[in-house]
């Protein structure tokens, strides 16, 4: 019996961030890609700052929705949101205009109209092939969603030697959205390099190896996540995986790694928890370069199982980073998801040795055991999806084993994650600007 009566089930390992469990006003189930409800045609849009996919109705304004509220009368027509625009005019494609950069609302600022009711607006990309479902709180002056807004450069929509760009791009659209709402809900900074945090934000480009040209690389630079929209197409990438013999190798598994890179440069570099990250991770200043051709002539290291959660985790203490993140992401997700719709291991019996405390990187720390039992949930959790998968003739669902060094790093990177400490730095940071701005000599009158 894997469904446990919500009455008699335990506490979740973690706090639960917003689950993937949601039902529409009619009480059928839907899904996060949704924007209509398959059952009754009621519109659906996700609150990113929510965590939640709501049901809509018709807001007080042109344009505008709302929440489903059972009885209110709709105060003007439903809004024409699905006309698409221009291939042309949709921002980031490459053969289109520059973008104008938007002043932004910040997160958790009032959305809502006159009345205090949250009022929003659709994403400007849910009538592009990015079929994007995100809500953007009214009083943003910014046409697009948290997620969207974060695109740089997207698929040449118009080239007519790739007409499967839209499609490959509405695919990689709809992994970001998952990855970029896990990050809202586990507070992490998320903003736009382009018009949102010019120094410290995250951007993506999606872009394709031209017709004979030079192969595009998947990768990040500075706050800069560029994908290879090939990665989107299952037989490519199902080859490329068999070929650099992976286990695993996913569009949302390569946007959780690389955007790892991104926050050990935002969260880890030049901070405290860097000493840490040394006695964990290793000496990130070793040759890079040099480390990944290492790795490509040799393979890795025989004992690599024994250390690393991956192989490829084992070229560099950078790459241990991003792997392990990874790893954590999959594992906030995926036991958010489950415990969501009530799958629980509660009363699934099987042969497994738990973790101890002497796995952790710190077991004294207040919070250990609730680490140490979300870690065991989820060794359990997989141990009985594997089973299922291999029920199916499908490959496991999780092909990967942790050794202890890999769930002590699992956990440095969970309490950075909930320390906030980037909050300290970023409002310390503010009000050393502004004592340097009262202390600097003003021009004479």
């Amino acid at each position: 019996m894997f469904f446990t009566n919500p009455s008699t089930s335990t506490e979740p390992p973690l706090p639960l961030l917003a689950g993937r469990n949601y039902r529409c006003q009619c009480g059928q189930p839907v899904f996060f890609r949704n924007s209509k409800c398959l059952a009754c045609d009621t519109p659906l849009g996700y609150d990113c700052e929510r965590g939640l996919l709501l049901p809509l109705m018709p807001g007080p304004r042109k344009g505008s929705w709302r929440e489903w509220q059972a009885g209110a009368a709709p105060a003007v027509p439903p809004p024409d949101d699905t006309q698409p625009p221009a291939l042309d005019e949709i921002p980031g494609q490459e053969s289109a205009p520059d973008a104008t950069p938007m002043p932004f609302a910040e997160a958790g600022s009032e959305a809502g109209d006159d009345d205090g009711v949250p009022t929003y607006k659709r994403c400007l990309n849910l009538a592009t092939p990015a079929s994007c479902n995100w809500l953007v709180a009214w009083h943003d002056p910014a046409d697009m969603c948290r997620a969207c807004r974060l695109n740089r450069t997207i698929p040449d929509l118009m080239n007519p030697e790739q007409p499967d760009n839209g499609y490959l791009w509405g695919r990689i659209e709809l992994a970001k959205r998952r990855l970029v709402s896990s990050l809202i809900l586990l507070g992490l900074p998320v903003a736009s390099r382009m018009s949102e945090d010019p120094a410290r934000g995250l951007m993506f480009d999606f872009l394709r190896s031209p017709v004979n040209g030079p192969h595009i690389m998947t990768g990040h630079n500075t706050g800069l996540i560029t994908l290879n929209i090939d990665e989107a197409d299952d037989a490519k990438r199902e080859a490329v995986r068999k070929a650099m013999r992976e286990p695993y190798r996913t569009l949302l598994g390569h946007l959780r790694h690389e955007v790892g890179h991104y926050y050990w440069d935002r969260l880890v570099a030049g901070t405290p928890w860097l000493e840490g990250f040394h006695q964990l991770f290793g000496d990130e200043t070793l040759d890079y370069a040099a480390a990944l051709q290492r790795n490509y002539d040799e393979g890795p290291p025989s004992d690599w199982p024994l250390h690393f959660v991956s192989a490829y985790a084992s070229t560099h203490p950078w790459e241990d980073w991003a792997e392990c993140w990874a790893h954590y992401m999959h594992m906030r997700d995926a036991i958010d998801t489950a415990l969501s719709f009530g799958l629980s291991v509660d009363r699934f019996d099987l042969e497994f040795t738990p973790f101890t405390l002497d796995a952790l990187y710190q077991p004294e720390h207040p919070d250990a055991a609730q680490f140490l039992t979300f870690i065991n949930h989820w060794t359990r959790l997989t141990t009985m999806l594997n089973e299922m998968s291999r029920s199916m003739g499908q490959p496991d669902f999780y092909p990967f084993v942790l050794p202890l060094d890999a769930v002590g790093k699992l956990q440095f990177i969970h309490l950075l994650v909930t320390s906030g400490s980037w909050r300290e730095e970023e409002a310390s940071q503010a009000v050393q600007e502004q004592e340097q701005t009262q202390e600097a000599p003003q021009p004479a009158g």
